[in-house]
């Protein structure tokens, strides 16, 4: 663990309201003083449904503090637009990743690993785990 800058977490979904509520949920299970920056990026501009690459964009650099980024997705087109943006090079900050896992309960495992202060490939293995868990 890291006593230096902690890993962002960016949550990408089709509305913003499922991204400021997951982000909400993640934040206060991490609980704690100091939690990493977390930030949602949902919706389109016009605040319809959709995903917009200004609006990932400006969360990515808002939770930026230079240990990565963990770029987490909803649904299809979300994935396609950060994969773009990810070959695109420069609108994302450099140590910006896109984590496969699930949405919920991969963005409150990668919020906790990072408040942690774990690095980026830790943040990413403890919310990829997040598809183990088992309900029943």
């Amino acid at each position: 663990m890291s006593a230096g800058p902690l890993v962002g977490v960016v949550l990408v979904s089709h509305s913003a309201s499922v991204a400021s509520a997951v982000a909400e949920l993640a934040k206060g299970l991490a609980g704690g003083k100091e939690t990493a920056r977390v930030a949602a990026a949902g919706g389109a501009p016009d605040g319809g449904l959709g995903t917009s690459a200004d609006l990932i964009a400006e969360a990515a650099r808002s939770v930026d503090a230079g240990a990565g980024v963990a770029v987490l997705v909803d649904l299809g087109s979300a994935v396609l637009t950060v994969k773009a943006m990810l070959a695109e090079g420069d609108e994302l900050p450099p140590g910006a990743r896109l984590v496969d896992a699930p949405f919920v309960e991969g963005a409150v495992a990668a919020v906790v690993t990072a408040s942690a202060g774990a690095d980026l490939d830790a943040v990413e293995a403890a919310a990829e785990e997040a598809y183990d868990y088992r309900k029943v």
